[in-house]
């Protein structure tokens, strides 16, 4: 997956089309990203204690995951971009497709 954990990125589709945020959080698995401030819900979490702390309870905001193709990489002008791979030196780097840099 090319974008990782702390990268940049706008959304390019969907509801929040235009957002930018952070990526909090990347499941490779699923191919899917949690970025802050874009896709929350409302969950209803029920009063339960976790140890000595207390959970939050009643109705909070969660960001949930989206999906890695809705998304593109800000690249340090500002600009959305695609992201490719290249060998330098024989370790892979990341590079941003109009800028040549990442």
């Amino acid at each position: 997956m090319k974008i990782k954990k702390g990268d940049t990125v706008m959304v390019i589709t969907g509801e929040y089309k235009g957002k930018r945020g952070e990526v909090v959080r990347a499941i490779p698995k699923e191919n899917k990203v949690v970025v802050k401030g874009v896709n929350i819900a409302k969950k209803h979490a029920k009063p339960r204690r976790a140890g000595r702390r207390v959970v939050q309870t009643g109705i909070i905001d969660v960001e949930m995951p989206i999906d890695v193709s809705n998304v593109k990489l800000i690249a340090p002008s500002g600009k959305p971009t695609r992201v490719n791979y290249r060998i330098e030196d024989g370790v892979k780097k990341r590079y941003s497709n109009q800028l040549d840099e990442v």
